[in-house]
């Protein structure tokens, strides 16, 4: 019988996201093609450096010992699926190997976009550093974040992952910021009182965040290996539209921050965040000096 994804939270992650690529990028968009394939060849041997989401996935992995010692199977899958040539996985493949990352699958399209087979492999959540393919998974309906490269500190183990969210256009679709930006607060604030008893319409991280919910349902609450935080710039006056749309769609959130303008970098640090998703380069530019973080773009 074929191993079946779809019971899985499957996660895409090019190597670029998982791996520090970005010296041999430089080579990329300097040199060429074939520069960079004769390079990554000649390194085959020598293991990469973790990349900005090295640390989201590695603790992801992680969850699958928790579930495994009760239930004999995975919960989370990770493929790698990369715009490089196959050659050059023989570098990424030791490198996976060194890190000890659970890790059995990959693609590799020498240089056609990888948004076409995502739904093949049935992903869930697409992270990469190349904007094109970010783009055209969000357009085909997949939660998709360009991951911004960077290098950060190793973290000590932890127990638990720690997603953080951004609200409009990311958990929730865009409707609302529309308003706020054509006619501004105050608008803005109307419009979420008078329809706080009408669900939020669905952005492209809600089935993802359901998918999250129902592996957070697999483990006692005060066990879950998954804590998640909305974190938003909306004001507090918007709060109850917000929980209503989180109990209408079924899934949970652990903590919640309305923050009325406050910057978001701080709070994401306080909560420890494996990760954070938003849309807007205003937060993600502060953010992501001290956190993994990855933009999600608006629907083309």
């Amino acid at each position: 019988m074929a191993y079946d994804l779809r019971q899985k939270l499957v996660i895409a992650i090019s190597s670029r996201a998982l791996f520090d690529l970005e010296d041999e990028n430089k080579l990329f968009d300097e040199r060429g093609l074939e520069q960079y394939y004769h390079y990554q060849i000649q390194k085959k041997s020598k293991v990469l450096k973790p990349g900005s989401a090295f640390g989201f996935i590695k603790n992801f992995l992680e969850i699958n010992k928790k579930f495994n010692k009760e239930f004999d199977e995975k919960l989370i899958e990770v493929i790698v699926l990369s715009r490089n040539n196959a050659a050059t996985g023989l570098r990424i493949r030791k490198s996976i190997d060194h890190y000890g990352l659970d890790i059995d699958r990959a693609g590799w399209s020498a240089g056609e976009p990888i948004s076409k087979y995502l739904k093949a492999f049935s992903v869930d959540l697409f992270l990469s550093a190349h904007e094109e393919d970010v783009q055209a998974s969000i357009d085909a309906g997949i939660a998709a974040a360009r991951i911004i490269p960077k290098r950060y500190k190793k973290k000590n183990n932890k127990q638990i992952v720690s997603i953080a969210f951004d609200g409009d256009a990311v958990l929730f679709s865009d409707e609302s910021e529309k308003i706020y930006k054509d006619k501004g607060l105050k608008a803005f604030i109307k419009h979420e009182k008078k329809n706080a008893r009408k669900p939020l319409p669905k952005g492209p991280f809600a089935k993802l965040l359901k998918v999250i919910s129902s592996i957070q349902a697999k483990f006692p609450m005060e066990e879950s290996p998954i804590r998640t935080a909305l974190i938003t710039a909306r004001d507090f006056t918007t709060f109850e539209r917000v929980i209503r749309t989180f109990e209408a769609w079924n899934v949970r959130v652990d903590e919640a921050f309305f923050l009325g303008g406050v910057e978001k970098a701080e709070i994401v640090k306080s909560f420890d965040a494996d990760i954070f998703f938003d849309d807007q380069d205003v937060h993600l530019d502060t953010v992501s000096k001290k956190t993994p973080s990855a933009k999600v773009p608006y629907k083309g």
